[in-house]
């Protein structure tokens, strides 16, 4: 029903933002299905069973990003997830991914010792081809930490066409570089509730 036509990821170093260079380098990756929409064209009042077909690819994807990325399961400090919908879709076509993408990344960093109590904070937007879409990110065990309050621009040249959908995963290995505006650390996590 999903059917995978491209694939796109991105990993990125950050190791200078004006003051200091860090310890280490903050590595932030994406990943980015392009798939065609089996809904483009039409309204399709039931669509919610499409989530159960959505989870195995989820969870291929997120093991792929993090390969990609080439940094043990302990490392992921930050997760976020997005859908850019062609313009023969709607956004609720986007909001299938909530499940199977969150849940993917959550799972795969879970049954690796990585606590993930936090949602995973989402995006989506309907586009032409190469809309960009800047994909929210936030600590993965709890959400009150803002040194991990980030966001990471994805654009596919060329898609999403109108019958396509592009779904996005995204990871980081920490904090923004130079994170200095208070709030609760990432030490002080309690992880009970997903927030603190």
């Amino acid at each position: 029903m999903f059917e995978i036509r491209r694939v796109l990821t991105h990993v990125e170093d950050i190791f200078h933002e004006f003051g200091p260079p860090p310890a280490h380098p903050l590595r932030r990756g994406t990943l980015a299905a392009v798939m065609k929409n089996p809904f483009a064209g039409r309204y399709e009042p039931e669509i919610q069973h499409a989530m159960e077909l959505l989870k195995p690819i989820g969870v291929t994807l997120a093991g792929q990003l993090l390969a990609a990325m080439a940094v043990p399961h302990a490392a992921i400090e930050g997760y976020g997830k997005g859908a850019i919908i062609g313009a023969a879709g709607e956004l609720e076509h986007g909001a299938l991914w909530h499940v199977p993408g969150g849940y993917a990344m959550r799972e795969l960093l879970e049954k690796n010792g990585v606590p993930t109590n936090a949602i995973v904070p989402s995006a989506k937007k309907v586009g032409a081809p190469s809309t960009a879409l800047d994909v929210p990110m936030t600590h993965v065990n709890a959400s009150y930490v803002r040194s991990h309050f980030d966001a990471i621009e994805v654009r596919v040249p060329g898609a999403p066409a109108a019958d396509e959908i592009v779904y996005i995963l995204a990871m980081s290995t920490g904090q923004r570089v130079h994170a200095r505006v208070g709030g609760l650390a990432k030490e002080a996590i309690a992880g009970k509730d997903g927030l603190r």
